[in-house]
């Protein structure tokens, strides 16, 4: 689906950010798989590098789309071994994109299928429904739960998050869930075009 995939920068201030165009945001724990999420979405072995140390690198990384959209993965958050003063740089970097940036779309948060929401998960969740984004719950690695576990695990998930619309299952391994995935950024970006439209009075 994706003709066009490619890393762009890795930037740690706003001001720094490329050419504007409608940005997607993952969000999750560092070892929730936001970059095997990436390739598996874009179709690409290893377009975003996965890291034997979660949680060290501080940057937002912006990957362009068929010059269309930026996924844009954020750092992951809740690593034990982060120091307080770059937990705290994270949440502003966080905050930072929310606040300042007009292109922003949607946004993704990944969960662990197998561990279900943390206490970071939780509270990250409340933050982004706060900001009155869009924002979608993604629960990746499904293969680690067995088939006949799968839909009790996903109403444990539902119950722990404390809302009513739907969570999305994806899998790597299994190559699974995408497609709607997928449908999700086009909707976006199709209602980011139609919120730009002079004729829409909404």
């Amino acid at each position: 689906m994706y003709k066009d995939a490619k890393y762009v920068k890795g930037l740690t201030k706003m001001s720094d950010r490329p050419t504007p165009l409608p940005e997607i945001l993952l969000v999750g724990r560092s070892n929730v798989g936001k970059s095997s999420f990436i390739n598996a979405l874009l179709e690409r072995k290893s377009l975003a590098r996965t890291s034997n140390t979660p949680g060290k690198t501080l940057t937002l990384n912006y990957y362009e789309i068929d010059q269309r959209f930026y996924l844009v993965d954020a750092p992951g958050y809740g690593y034990a071994r982060r120091s307080k003063s770059m937990k705290g740089e994270f949440v502003r970097m966080i905050s930072g994109i929310l606040r300042q940036s007009s292109d922003l779309v949607a946004v993704f948060h990944l969960i662990d299928f197998k561990v279900g929401p943390t206490e970071d998960d939780l509270e990250v969740h409340r933050d982004l429904l706060s900001s009155g984004l869009l924002v979608h719950t993604i629960a990746t690695k499904t293969d680690k739960v067995p088939k006949t576990r799968r839909h009790a695990q996903k109403k444990s998930i539902l119950k722990a998050l404390g809302e009513t619309s739907v969570l999305h299952t994806v899998s790597n391994v299994e190559k699974a869930g995408f497609e709607p995935i997928k449908q999700l950024i086009e909707e976006a970006l199709e209602r980011s075009v139609t919120d730009a439209s002079p004729d829409h009075h909404d």
